[in-house]
């Protein structure tokens, strides 16, 4: 069982992980490939699970009984608790956080879309896409519709940032992901399309298929892009077809996570 251990100098070296948790650019300098941050409950309880092996936790004095049961499990053997009183707190993470409940993890290798294009049937390939918040709830609704793996483009945001993790309720912990690097973006399509997939570019245009109507193939790789911009014209164009969803000509488009949660419905239900 680890024991907790009280801090009172927010300088204290130990406390390096919980840094700058606001400031998107240090954190991922801070974090490189190495660990990422969850909180919550449910995202640790998930974390546990997902084979991510605990760095350090980080608790208000609040939070202590109720993350003791965490202790108790093998996972947890030897990971150092710290606890913060509510100024210190503020002084480690730059802000308010007076009910903190904060683990660093290491972070597990990403896989390669090559891996990923040889052992799935299902995949979402995210391009460009900026917002934290939209990625964790893709990707909790990815996993809700047995999605099984997420392919990212270069500048597609971290998939274990902290706001992520916490907005898909730690389910991205659970998601197979593979980031293409700048010399395989767009080409990484191509190497879906050798593996027998199919690739859906998602597009309000009124040229593209009607989700409805569309055939749902064995192997299926569905594309999104960023709010606004969406997919670039060079994605559109590799892709094998291309899908709207059918809404409301009083509604300009969809948000897209939403967007992303009701593609993976119909094609679930499709497949049943």
């Amino acid at each position: 069982m680890s024991e907790t251990i009280s801090v009172g100098d927010a300088d204290d070296p130990r406390l390096a992980d919980f840094r700058r948790l606001n400031d998107q650019a240090a954190r991922r300098e801070m974090e490189d490939d190495e660990y990422f941050l969850s909180e919550g409950w449910v995202s640790i309880d998930r974390l546990i699970d997902s084979g991510h092996v605990f760095r350090s936790v980080l608790l208000s004095p609040s939070r202590v009984n109720r993350f003791r049961p965490f202790t108790e499990r093998p996972e947890m053997d030897g990971v150092p608790v710290y606890v913060a009183e509510r100024d210190v707190m503020h002084h480690i993470v730059g802000f308010d956080l007076p009910r903190a409940v904060l683990v660093s993890a290491f972070r597990q290798p990403l896989q390669s879309v090559e891996h990923l294009a040889a052992t799935s049937k299902r995949l979402i390939v995210l391009e460009a896409l900026n917002d934290d918040e939209n990625v964790g709830a893709i990707a909790r609704a990815a996993r809700a519709f047995d999605i099984d793996g997420m392919v990212l483009s270069p500048t597609c945001t971290d998939p274990y940032h902290r706001r992520t993790v916490r907005v898909s309720m730690g389910e991205i912990l659970h998601m197979r992901v593979a980031r293409a690097s700048s010399d395989e973006w767009p080409g990484a399509l191509g190497t879906l399309h050798d593996h027998g997939f199919e690739s859906w570019a998602l597009t309000p245009g009124v040229d593209a298929e009607d989700l409805w109507r569309a055939d749902v193939p064995e192997r299926l790789a569905i594309m999104l892009g960023a709010e606004g911009p969406g997919l670039t014209p060079e994605v559109l164009s590799a892709a094998s077809k291309r899908v709207r969803i059918p809404i409301s000509d009083a509604v300009d488009s969809l948000n897209v996570g939403h967007a992303a949660a009701i593609v993976f419905a119909a094609v679930s239900r499709a497949r049943s």
